[in-house]
């Protein structure tokens, strides 16, 4: 069996924004809404992989009613922040991509909000990588949903997710995919099909996998 899509989650798989996050949010509340009281980088950490109205809650309920449309404002800020200036890749992220893309079909499926996946592939000049990209933001739907949504679209029988949650593993496996865990992303999983320990490691376990099955 060769896997004829590979799909890939972004936060705590492909890079950690977190910091660029918390930065870009400390700023934008500042100059949106003179407020002071930022969320810490454990905080923004706590909520890579859930949807906006999670987060809002979460992080912004200081707001009241207001909670949701002042992260809305945030999200727009933040995409504008992480295209102009990145975030942290995890290493060998961009050349092991560079070297799949030039024999597999690659995807993008992410809970992010609209102009986050632009700004990924715009900070890190990876435009060219990626056959088609699905977001929560855009579509409406949850990462199966999306999962599901691309391998109809794009015709793939045989695909496998990578992602770093358990969040990722269940969308995994409701959409039917083969699920590789990102081990030094931001969490655990339950009973992975692969366990990923470094980016570069990927091809062979692609093929190990492949082999096995």
């Amino acid at each position: 069996m060769v896997f004829d899509g590979i799909i890939f989650d972004i936060d705590g798989t492909l890079w950690d924004s977190c910091e660029a996050v918390r930065a870009s949010w400390q700023e934008s509340l500042r100059w949106r809404f003179g407020c002071f009281g930022s969320p810490d980088l454990a905080q923004v950490r706590s909520i890579m992989g859930l949807g906006p109205d999670e987060i809002a809650q979460k992080l912004f309920s200081r707001f009241g009613a207001h909670a949701r449309e002042v992260f809305a404002a945030l999200s727009v800020d933040e995409c504008a922040w992480l295209s102009a200036h990145g975030a942290e890749l995890y290493p060998a992220v961009i050349e092991t991509l560079r070297a799949l893309a030039r024999e597999r079909r690659l995807f993008l499926v992410s809970n992010c909000q609209d102009g986050y996946i632009d700004a990924f592939l715009h900070a890190n000049a990876a435009e060219d990588l990626f056959e088609d990209c699905l977001c929560a933001g855009v579509t409406g739907l949850d990462k199966s949903g999306n999962l599901q949504r691309l391998k109809r679209e794009r015709g793939l029988a045989h695909a496998v997710f990578i992602g770093d949650t358990a969040g990722d593993e269940r969308a995994a496996r409701e959409s039917g995919c083969v699920f590789i865990h990102a081990s030094y992303g931001f969490g655990e999983a339950e009973a992975p099909d692969a366990v990923l320990g470094s980016f570069a490691a990927l091809p062979a376990l692609l093929t190990q996998l492949e082999k096995e099955a």
